[in-house]
């Protein structure tokens, strides 16, 4: 017979439950020999329910080792020793409350009223007399209840812990997916960028070849200077430049770019001197911005423009986070760094006295987790921690010595 609650138990419970069975089943065999005891020195029942009883508390008492597997075979077992043997009482309470427990409604209602009609007129035939029938009505009641009630109550716990369970587990592949989501878009929008970037600098390779092309042929037809040697070396340093840039960039979009995505293309340039036009427009908006920076402008501009666009996402993202979750807080954004030892990012703003205040603005909770996928893939990390009333946002890039 097949259970009818379909409940996820957790791993490892099959031993635990063998020890429960077996103390159930030691528990009911001394109480219904302490129940039956008690109702032979009152010498209320007949000879042939003296004789059957123990043997009926008995069968009651061993089919409990199978009310997990077979709830409604071990209930139909139990009905005919419940009404009839004392000694299985203690073990019917605990058929009703597993039939609560594991079958479905209508058969466990359908066998709450099966008891209930053969526990009815059982008082009237073992006792021989109808003046203790209200009593024995009364506790037939009270005993079936009590147990189906018990059982019930465990079941709608168990449906409602399974129900949680599933539900976490449903938040958290959502949660686990739209994570991958935006490590996808971030490792997009990076290979859009670059695209864009490529498309400028294989323009500019262009240019310089055609120029040098046009000047050696207009020499050759006489109707321009000819060309000198310092002119072609520095036209020629110009595009193996670009071509190596271009090389390089083509190379990241390849390992970036997995899949076409149907959005607009985008076309977004940033170097970290347009950082003081992002802070610009952070304080035109009523947000106080401490800016510093230490890196030198002249090494600044020998950086990779990958490099360069990582570390404006940077502050962007640590901007727009403190003007979502802090708003009005002042905020610290620092550039560090040299050649050699690295680049550091650090944004620094005071934690909201009350977090989740209603003019906090709502965001998806994705951005760190596609900047972590951007910085990882330049080869740096990035960590942001929360202490001491200040949330800190930091980065760190690779800056090669040379």
């Amino acid at each position: 017979m097949t259970n009818g609650l379909d409940l996820a138990l957790p791993a490892g419970r099959a031993w635990r439950d063998r020890v429960v069975d077996a103390a159930l089943c030691c528990a009911a065999v001394l109480l219904g020999m302490v129940v039956v005891g008690v109702v032979k020195e009152q010498g209320d029942l007949p000879g042939w329910a003296v004789e059957a009883d123990p043997l009926l508390g008995l069968v009651a008492c061993a089919a409990l080792w199978w009310r997990r597997r077979h709830p409604l075979v071990v209930a139909l077992i139990g009905l005919p020793a419940v009404a009839l043997a004392t000694s299985a009482l203690p073990a019917g309470a605990v058929i009703v409350a597993n039939a609560a427990l594991r079958l479905r409604r209508r058969q466990a209602l359908t066998m709450l009223g099966a008891y209930a009609l053969f526990m009815a007129p059982s008082g009237l035939l073992l006792s021989g007399t109808a003046g203790d029938l209200w009593f024995d009505a009364a506790f037939s009641l009270a005993y079936l209840l009590a147990p189906f009630a018990c059982g019930h109550a465990l079941r709608s716990r168990r449906l409602l812990v399974a129900r949680l369970r599933a539900d976490a587990a449903r938040a958290r592949a959502e949660h686990e997916r739209r994570l991958a989501d935006a490590r996808r878009a971030e490792r997009q929008a990076i290979a859009r960028e670059m695209h864009d970037v490529l498309a400028h600098r294989l323009s500019l390779l262009s240019v310089h070849a055609g120029a040098l092309a046009y000047r050696t042929r207009q020499a050759e037809a006489g109707a321009g200077p000819a060309l000198d040697g310092a002119e072609v070396a520095e036209s020629a340093e110009v595009i193996r430049g670009n071509a190596h840039e271009a090389v390089e960039e083509l190379q990241e979009v390849l390992r970036l770019l997995h899949a076409e995505d149907g959005g607009e293309p985008v076309s977004l340039l940033p170097r970290i001197e347009d950082i003081d036009g992002l802070v610009a427009d952070a304080r035109a908006t009523g947000q106080p911005v401490d800016f510093r920076t230490e890196l030198a402008a002249d090494t600044v501009r020998a950086l990779r423009s990958q490099l360069h666009r990582t570390v404006y996402r940077v502050a962007q993202e640590g901007l727009t986070n403190a003007r979502k979750h802090a708003p009005g807080a002042p905020v610290g954004l620092t550039l560090a760094g040299g050649p050699g030892d690295g680049l550091t990012v650090e944004v620094r703003n005071a934690l909201p006295a009350a977090p989740g205040a209603r003019d906090a603005i709502p965001g998806t909770g994705t951005g760190l987790t596609g900047l972590a996928e951007r910085v990882r893939l330049d080869g740096g990390t990035l960590d942001h921690t929360a202490a001491d009333g200040t949330f800190t946002l930091r980065a760190r890039l690779p800056w090669p010595a040379r």
